[in-house]
């Protein structure tokens, strides 16, 4: 597709240096590959720099964003003598690492109710950390999918009890005891986007759930050359209404 029919999409940036993992974004200006014409940094210009604005402020979301740039600077452990890089934290270290350096306390923790052990496991954690870790989980109530209007056909088990998953009650639970801080475990696609719709605290998500993948959405994405190439070639088939 030529530059002039392209719409502004990073994901096609032609000026992307494959073997150097140079950008145009990731350049002193002047040097590296030029922006192609369609690049987004020049449509939308006024955007990024009034956004960019917020960011020197001294208000929560100025703190925020300039605590989450130190935390990704100390996300890689620098090699004596060397420009090469190490990355030395986990997902786990960074979510704890930025909860402390913006001076939080409570965190709260949405949880899908396949994931309790693993939850448990990060409270523990959380607890060692000095921090105040409470956890609300999806099926929250118990109350049958049904009631959502759905057919036995759409249950995970037809023909048994299914709770619906309740995210919004999840949110406003963590609301109701203070959280400062919540952190998404396994959601469902569409019930995470309704917990962090109705979350006062911000929102981070340490565990993206994929069923097949054991929770590794990426390897989809890894796999486009051979095993996930279907989804390149057949539509994903959902039941009409």
């Amino acid at each position: 597709m030529s530059e002039e029919k392209q719409k502004p999409s990073c994901s096609s940036c032609s000026s992307v240096w494959q073997k150097q993992g140079a950008t145009n974004c990731w350049s002193e200006p002047g040097s590296g590959p030029a922006r192609p014409g369609y690049c987004p940094s020049n449509e939308y210009a006024d955007i990024i720099d009034e956004s960019f604005a917020a960011y020197k402020g001294d208000d929560f979301d100025a703190r925020l964003a300039q605590v989450a740039a130190k935390v990704e600077g100390l996300c890689y452990q620098p090699v004596p003598g060397s420009d090469a890089v190490n990355a030395r934290w986990t997902r786990v270290e960074d979510t704890v690492a930025l909860a402390k350096m913006m001076g939080f306390k409570k965190i709260g923790i949405a949880t899908c109710i396949g994931l309790l052990a693993e939850t448990q496991s990060l409270v523990t954690i959380l607890a060692a950390q000095g921090f105040e870790p409470f956890s609300a989980c999806c099926k929250a109530g118990s109350i049958d999918k049904m009631e959502l209007g759905l057919s036995e056909s759409n249950k995970v088990r037809p023909n048994s009890f299914e709770p619906a998953c309740n995210p919004i009650a999840q949110a406003r639970i963590l609301n109701g005891r203070g959280m400062e801080m919540n952190i998404i475990m396994g959601l469902c696609v569409g019930h995470d986007m309704l917990f962090s719709k109705y979350s006062d605290a911000p929102v981070t998500t340490l565990v993206a759930k994929d069923r097949v993948t054991g929770h590794n959405p990426v390897a989809a994405l890894y796999g486009q050359n051979f095993y996930y190439k279907r989804l390149q070639k057949q539509q994903v088939e959902v039941p009409k209404e």
